[in-house]
């Protein structure tokens, strides 16, 4: 057999074998290690793999911990089960389900059409526009739901702007690749569609304005030259979204998984660390995402041609016409949405009062309104829960006193703001699994004395500057996280990352923070997160545009392109993602030594911090922690 044949045969089954080899390879830890610490080893690496390569579905590896912790004598059931529905999971929950409720009504659109009118048509601005609700709408949101709501409004708007998308690529050819196209018999086509754009075309408003058209007296190399530019920008708008959305979640604490493990694990490492809630994060986080926003708008606007002179001196041509069409599109749809109503607004004020109320529970910069309660009682839990349950209940419908004393009114049905099924349909259950498979894992880590263990090795790491590790920290997650799930990657490395913390006398939120935050930002691969993989999806992006041109990149390009023949990597420019991935790096660098500092006191070593394991002390001495200060 050739043995092209044979790999093909092997790669049809490869998940297979590695559920079935990977517990053979890693069998050597059972025997060469400490009994339990290599006992917990073998079962975090199993399902580190089985994460990583997806050979399992994500939330069948996280229940693993139910099925290998009892049966090696890591922990009993008793310990491991409740790990799956703790207090974080709740808070996600109630996030989930207000994001149900704003979605079944129609309120995101309603935001997005809005933002984007008020911000204009100019590209630089309208991508500007698209990042900044993007960004708005995933701090609530799911991140895939905002991509996948956002996308076809940008193709909308962009057809409007420079019309059909195949068109304007073969406006983009010179006349000798037009002919060899006709002679080869080539067409174009498009090569994927996203599900829900036919749905959304058909909402907005396709009718021109009043302008009238210009003639064209441009030459063929000037308007193929307006065209390259126009599929610039258009490769713009799509890569913007789904980058502003892993932004956004960062924001809040409901808004991407990794910020609810941060949680939960410094609840079970840390159970006297009350310094990181809703609000506490909120005003940590926000600036941040603010700023590397920003900065990832100049460097997408320069990059795809959006920031020049028309951004401050306006001009009467076929592109002001374009914009003008745009601008009336999208005036248009937002009237065709008419004025609020009773079901929108009433989910609106909801939406309001759950932020606001998650936020003021316990600021730690004020006196927040959980004073009211008995000390430790009422968590942002509990408060979520409390509005989201309003929902199921609460009329659509503007209630009438005239419908009781009416017998002729239609007896109409009571429609709550949300049903039950519709939250059941739209929570995504897998999540909540992996969730409670990490808590699991790190109850573990921290019975067992494996993290200890590990940061026992980690010593020759106290000679690196705190603030030097802060950036090593951050860009290794980010790296790692553009091939495993976000989620998985934090699951796998804050145990670790907390112990070194205490070997090295920091405080453990200097280094925890700024590892959740980076394993959000993965912006290079198509595969890295869902909203990158939706983007790429609608066929218009290749994988060079979101990947950067570096020596250690093209070396990886090479496996990957074998692995994917359709796509391919560029080594000439500087791209989109490997930037991003820099400048997040810097953001977050920036965020922990200045405002990160004041808010958390992670100049100090805290009272909190204490080893995992009692029973293993630390090599080093932990009072203080004054190398962060020497560092900024």
């Amino acid at each position: 057999m050739k043995i092209s044949v044979l790999s093909k045969k092997l790669w049809c089954v490869h998940k297979q074998l590695l559920v079935l080899l990977t517990p053979l390879v890693f069998l050597p830890f059972l025997f060469t290690l400490p009994e339990k610490e290599g006992k917990c080893l073998y079962v975090v690496v199993l399902m580190a793999t089985f994460w990583c390569t997806e050979a399992l579905p994500l939330a069948v590896t996280a229940m693993l911990p139910i099925c290998l912790f009892p049966t090696l004598g890591i922990l009993p059931a008793k310990m491991v089960c409740p790990q799956y529905f703790i207090e974080t999971n709740f808070l996600f929950l109630s996030g989930l389900v207000m994001a149900s409720s704003i979605e079944e009504w129609g309120l995101h659109r309603r935001i997005a059409l809005k933002v984007l009118s008020i911000v204009g048509v100019k590209p630089a601005w309208l991508i500007l526009g698209m990042m900044l609700t993007s960004s708005f709408l995933s701090m609530w949101l799911s991140n895939t739901a905002t991509t996948a709501m956002m996308l076809p409004i940008a193709n909308a708007i962009l057809e409007s702007l420079f019309g059909d998308l195949e068109s304007l690529k073969q406006r983009c050819k010179s006349p000798e690749d037009r002919d060899n196209t006709v002679i080869n018999g080539q067409s174009s086509t498009k090569l994927h569609s996203l599900p829900s754009e036919v749905s959304e075309k058909q909402t907005l408003s396709t009718e021109g304005t009043d302008a009238s058209e210009l003639p064209d007296v441009r030459t063929t190399e000037e308007i193929r030259s307006e065209s390259e530019y126009q599929l610039k920008v258009w490769k713009g708008f799509l890569i913007c979204i789904p980058y502003a959305a892993s932004i956004g979640g960062t924001a809040t604490l409901t808004g991407t998984a990794p910020n609810l493990i941060l949680i939960g694990q410094l609840k079970n490492y840390f159970p006297d660390c009350d310094l990181i809630n809703f609000g506490s994060w909120f005003a940590f986080a926000f600036p941040l995402m603010l700023l590397f926003l920003f900065l990832g708008w100049l460097w997408i606007s320069f990059l795809y041609g959006g920031l020049n002179a028309r951004l401050c001196f306006a001009k009467h041509d076929h592109r002001a016409l374009a914009e003008s069409r745009a601008k009336a599109l999208m005036e248009d749809d937002y009237r065709k949405l008419g004025p609020m109503n009773f079901a929108e607004g009433a989910i609106s004020f909801f939406f309001v009062l759950f932020a606001v109320l998650l936020f003021t529970r316990d600021p730690k910069f004020v006196t927040g309104w959980s004073v009211f309660f008995k000390k430790g009682y009422v968590s942002d839990a509990v408060t979520g829960v409390i509005i989201v349950s309003i929902l199921f209940f609460f009329p659509s419908q503007k209630p009438s006193l005239k419908w009781w004393f009416d017998p002729k009114a239609s007896n109409t049905p009571y429609v709550p703001l949300l049903s039950w099924k519709k939250a059941q349909d739209s929570v995504p259950w897998n999540i909540i699994l992996l969730l409670g498979g990490g808590f699991a894992m790190a109850k573990a880590c921290e019975e067992s004395g494996l993290a200890s263990w590990i940061g026992g090795h980690l010593q020759p790491l106290a000679e690196v500057p705190p603030a030097a590790a802060v950036m090593l920290i951050t860009a290794f997650l980010a790296c790692f996280t553009e091939f495993a799930s976000n989620t998985a990657t934090i699951i796998i490395f804050l145990p670790v990352i907390a112990e070194l913390a205490l070997r090295v006398s920091v405080n453990p939120l200097y280094f925890m923070i700024p590892a959740t935050v980076g394993c959000s930002y993965a912006f290079m691969l198509p595969v890295s997160t869902p909203p990158n993989s939706i983007a790429f999806a609608s066929g218009h992006l290749m994988v060079k545009d979101m990947v950067a041109s570096s020596r250690w990149i093209c070396m990886f390009s090479s496996l990957v392109t074998l692995l994917q023949p359709h796509t391919f990597f560029s080594c000439v420019q500087v791209k989109t993602g490997f930037v991003m991935n820099i400048l997040g790096i810097l953001s977050v660098s920036l965020a922990m030594n200045t405002w990160g500092v004041a808010m958390f006191s992670l100049s100090s070593y805290p009272d909190w911090a204490h080893p995992f394991n009692q029973t293993i002390k630390p090599n080093v001495h932990l009072p203080t922690a004054p190398s962060i200060n020497s560092t900024l």
